[in-house]
């Protein structure tokens, strides 16, 4: 048996001495509440049911412990003590309880707040939720006023005017993004980038050029370029059938072509982003400049086929 030194036994005798201290204190206070309980100037009927089963399993919890100690010190056997399972149960309730508790926090020190203030604070987000009353209120006050009649015509008009107005609410359905992790939003756009890469046009051609079954062949000519032959025949079916020479502006000329050549040189050396199928990743920055690039496009077709009509 190792001994017991002096410096040891010294701080055990303070750490009793200031348990003792403790204890007293604490038995004065408990003996006060106590008091206070049985005369009824404290009240625990309103009060919160799940701290009321919380405070009496650790006061039951400390009963155990203290019992388990009292066995140790006097050197009995604690083995198959009855005492240890119902340690066991308070604990794993105890414990069960945790996320309860943490839910409950915020509106435990809300009470405990508003009990020993008096008032509720001004930054609590309770206080901006919506209220019922000031709806009704606003009804009431409309149906007085309809059945009133007469009486303040001149200066109820306008607000009369004002509340009969409906007004929708600007809402736009949008898809809810709020549930997806930054990971799950780099796989949706991986795998949109991915099969926009599958349906480029150098992709097509190596698939025509290595399938073996037939080969399908189609019209590949884009909407612009169908607007602007369309608008061309109808200027040939107009110019024919009333035998006159339509006149197109020498600008219109030089725009119509110089489109054409655009848009040929474009599929020339647009091979479409293949970067997705050899493990690169297009940036929102491109992906951006393509579409205001298309979008521009798009807009000078439109303002060439409307000149074009209007002549």
């Amino acid at each position: 048996m190792e001994m017991v030194s002096s410096e040891d036994t010294a701080r055990a005798l303070d750490l009793l001495g200031d348990i003792k201290n403790k204890v007293g204190d604490a038995v004065t206070h408990f003996q006060n509440l106590l008091k206070k309980v049985e005369n009824g100037s404290i009240s625990t009927a309103k009060g919160i049911s799940f701290l009321e089963v919380k405070y009496h399993l650790l006061l039951d919890y400390l009963m155990n412990m203290t019992f388990v100690m009292c066995h140790k010190v006097n050197g009995r056997s604690i083995k198959g003590d009855p005492s240890i399972e119902r340690l066991v149960e308070i604990r794993t309730v105890l414990e069960k309880m945790r996320p309860i508790d943490q839910k409950l926090k915020y509106q435990i020190d809300k009470l405990i707040k508003t009990a020993m203030t008096g008032a509720v604070g001004e930054d609590d987000p309770l206080r901006f939720k919506a209220n019922p009353s000031n709806l009704t209120s606003k009804l009431e006050g409309d149906g007085e006023s309809g059945e009133s009649g007469g009486e303040g015509e001149g200066e109820g008009e306008g607000k009369a005017e004002t509340s009969k107005v409906y007004k929708p609410p600007k809402l736009a359905a949008m898809h809810y993004e709020g549930d997806e992790t930054q990971k799950e939003r780099l796989e949706r756009q991986t795998e949109k980038t991915r099969k926009r890469a599958l349906s480029s046009s150098i992709m097509q051609d190596l698939r025509r050029e290595y399938d073996d079954g037939p080969e399908e062949v189609w019209d590949d000519a884009d909407l612009h370029r169908a607007k602007i032959d369309r608008a061309g025949k109808e200027r040939t079916t107009y110019e024919e059938k009333y035998f006159m020479r339509m006149s197109v502006a020498k600008k219109e000329k030089n725009e119509a072509k110089r489109l054409r050549t655009m848009s040929g040189l474009d599929t020339l050396t647009k091979f479409g982003d293949i970067r997705a199928l050899t493990g690169g990743q297009e940036t929102q920055e491109e992906d951006d400049m393509q579409r205001r690039k298309k979008r521009k496009v798009s807009e000078m077709f439109i303002v060439i086929l409307s000149n074009e009509g209007n002549c």
